[in-house]
């Protein structure tokens, strides 16, 4: 028994964040993925499950709202979120859509093949301390990263009643921006592994980007110096695939709940919006009339704003 735990551990540390790479549709398609349901098991958490898939924590929760976050039953159906519809933003370099908790990696494409989209999760700044949003570059790539905390992080452990933070953490397993750290050109905003992967996919940093160990590592060794940044805030996303219209719904950052109190209506706005662009801009054959909007369907993806694409047009 305990060479089958050795061997499954093993097995399980090899596969770790898939993070899937998927060939890049044409402009005019807005969704790629698919989704999966796995079977839980008695030896994994729901956590563990969303390492090895490349997905988040709120958004394993959010897809799976009955199954217990530590102790999933075993057989129990697992959803794998991994289906996306892309952020409206220019498909370069790295676009990171805050409420989301995704990143896009658009590399440029190698002579002779197809280009392609990479995707991970992402953990983000906490409301007191918010990721800025906008565009910049990537400056600098730096392996084994020391970090040298800010006076502000340093006030903050004082006033927790936490030990006081040291002036250097030097490079290690202790080191809160793990192996591989990629510098933004937003001074003291950085790409960064971590020390607490369970925390991916959450509102739990400073301020800077974390990532699972194991996929930085890969992103850090794809990304140039120079690949520009975008940072976009976009809870409600809207594609096509072929003349069928798609709605991926996420819950709004805390700041912007008072403009999301009606979500139904910002909901409205933006299909109203998406359907008027798409239509100007010849991405589908139909003029606005003709797209007939499924309510109930629209009704059930606003209720659980679950982040997986749901049909929205008859």
């Amino acid at each position: 028994m305990r060479s089958l735990a050795i061997l499954f551990s093993t097995l399980l540390t090899a596969t770790l964040a898939q993070a899937t790479t998927w060939i890049l549709p044409p402009s005019d398609i807005d969704i790629f993925g698919q989704i999966e349901v796995v079977a839980a098991s008695r030896e994994e958490t729901l956590l563990d499950i969303a390492r090895r898939y490349g997905i988040g924590q709120d958004a394993i929760l959010l897809a799976n709202p009955l199954v217990d976050r530590w102790l999933p039953p075993d057989g129990a159906p697992v959803v794998i979120p991994a289906r996306h519809i892309f952020p409206q933003a220019e498909r370069t370099g790295l676009v990171i859509n805050l409420p989301e908790m995704r990143l896009y990696y658009f590399p440029k494409p190698e002579k002779g093949k197809k280009p392609v989209v990479i995707t991970y999760p992402i953990s983000i700044g906490r409301m007191d301390w918010r990721t800025p949003l906008g565009r910049t570059t990537v400056i600098r790539k730096q392996k084994d990263p020391t970090w040298i905390p800010p006076q502000s992080l340093k006030n903050e452990a004082i006033a927790a009643g936490n030990p006081p933070l040291p002036d250097i953490v030097p490079p290690g397993p202790n080191n809160p921006l793990g192996r591989h750290a990629l510098y933004l050109g937003t001074t003291g905003y950085l790409i960064h592994g971590t020390d607490k992967p369970f925390g991916i996919g959450m509102r739990v940093t400073h301020g800077c980007l974390r990532m699972y160990p194991e996929e930085v590592e890969k992103l850090f060794d794809q990304v140039a110096v120079g690949t520009p940044v975008q940072l976009v805030n976009q809870p409600i996303k809207l594609g096509w695939l072929a003349d069928s219209l798609f709605i991926e719904l996420h819950p709004p950052l805390e700041e912007n709940e008072n403009e999301y109190a009606d979500y139904m209506q910002k909901v409205r706005e933006s299909i109203a919006s998406f359907l008027e662009k798409s239509t100007n801009g010849r991405k589908i054959n139909h003029a606005i009339e003709d797209i007939i909007i499924d309510e109930s369907a629209l009704e059930l993806a606003v209720f659980e704003k679950n982040g997986i694409p749901a049909l929205i047009s008859k």
